[in-house]
């Protein structure tokens, strides 16, 4: 599908030889990524509290752009404008962008009130059908249109240099019934979406289409949603609705279920997950790149992220900086960590800025939080490249 190869190839490097983990490289127009490799959120093109420069030293390699909060504001066309969304952010690496079919799920559970000739007026945000998805912004309630066509074209708009196929994540819990519709409709979007993206290109770089694996909790339907999805004629395959609710047991299994039937030669996105645990267990099972908002969320309460040392699954490697524990507190964050925070302030510091309620506490706790996660993955990378993983894994997790 690709036409340039300059601008999008996949290489596996190394594999594993006691896992499915592997070791490879994403060639594409706005830079290289090393894989195993942690995706960051910006959500509105920012990834909250952080500057490209901060992301840029905790050595991200791409960013997350969000369709459905883009598309509302400031507008794809806007962003198509400014060059692009790494070029409208200044971010001038590799870049991502979601399908808005995430937000079917999450606003699904929302009723927005809106006043109507002096009366408020209860609606349902968001109305699915074959054709595509009807919804009201969260922000004023005007009336919008996702297909995935137009879903599509705002991703060519953006301009990332990796976009998803249009898809419905059916929420957690849903009956099999229910999931299977949702699945269903998902595949004969793949196919609108795949049709869609050969029609305009408003950027001189060629976008790689990934289609999305549906199917919740059912075996039977996550092997069915993974070979069709497989088949068509995608440059990477993502797995999605493993971050809407089910267990971390029941998120290892959608991977396990799907994995028999991913083409060995395209690249693997998880989406939605960032804890430390789950970053061992989905690159063991073969993923690729793997995004979440956890660093920079986390970071704003105060919860950050440990080394060995003091971290471990029970405290699930993190501390809360709010405790007054840590008042007085000389050490830094996480004792191994070379990041800017923790080479320069104490855990005492950031603790009172978080009762200060100051806004540095957000800052250096997210800058250090993203720092980390990033590390670790460098490390999990080198570890491949040693034949050690399983060693690394084990000093982690134990």
């Amino acid at each position: 599908m690709i036409k340039n190869a300059k601008d999008f190839k996949f290489e596996i490097l190394k594999k594993d030889k006691k896992t499915k983990a592997r070791l490879s490289r994403i060639t594409t127009a706005h830079g290289i990524i090393e894989t195993p490799a942690f995706v960051p959120v910006g959500t509105k093109a920012t990834v909250k509290g952080l500057t490209p420069q901060d992301l840029n030293e905790a050595e991200v390699q791409i960013l997350f752009g969000n369709t459905y909060h883009l598309h509302l504001r400031p507008g794809e066309d806007v962003v198509k404008d400014f060059g692009g969304l790494a070029k409208f952010m200044s971010w001038n690496k590799p870049t991502i962008t979601d399908s808005g079919g995430f937000q079917v799920f999450s606003l699904g559970q929302l009723k927005l009130k809106l006043t109507q000739e002096g009366e408020c007026t209860e609606v349902k945000a968001v109305n699915i059908k074959d054709e595509g998805v009807t919804f009201r912004s969260h922000m004023d309630g005007s009336k919008h249109l996702f297909t995935p066509e137009i879903s599509i074209d705002i991703q060519k708009k953006l301009g990332a240099d990796l976009i998803l196929a249009f898809d419905e994540c059916a929420p957690h819990p849903s009956t099999h019934d229910y999931t299977k519709e949702a699945m269903e409709r998902t595949h004969k979007w793949a196919l609108r979406s795949l049709k869609a993206s050969k029609i305009k290109q408003y950027h001189p770089w060629q976008q790689a289409l990934y289609g999305i694996i549906q199917g919740g909790i059912y075996k039977n339907l996550r092997e069915e949603s993974a070979k069709f999805i497989s088949k068509l004629d995608f440059d990477g395959i993502a797995i999605g609705g493993v971050s809407v609710g089910e267990s971390k047991a029941e998120m290892r299994q959608a991977i396990d279920w799907s994995y028999p039937f991913l083409p060995e030669d395209k690249p693997r996105h998880l989406l939605g997950i960032g804890e430390i645990d789950d970053i061992f267990d989905v690159i063991e099972r073969g993923m690729d790149t793997f995004d979440c908002v956890i660093p920079t969320r986390f970071g704003r309460y105060g919860i950050v992220f440990v080394d060995p040392s003091v971290g471990n699954l029970e405290n699930r490697f993190r501390i809360d900086l709010n405790k007054t524990i840590f008042a007085k507190d000389k050490n830094p964050i996480s004792k191994d960590c070379k990041c800017y925070v923790c080479q320069n302030f104490t855990r005492g510091y950031t603790h009172h800025l978080f009762r200060a309620q100051e806004l540095l506490a957000y800052r250096l706790a997210s800058y250090h939080n993203m720092f980390f996660v990033n590390n670790l993955v460098k490390q999990i990378r080198q570890s491949l490249r040693d034949d050690n993983f399983g060693e690394m894994k084990k000093s982690w997790l134990g």
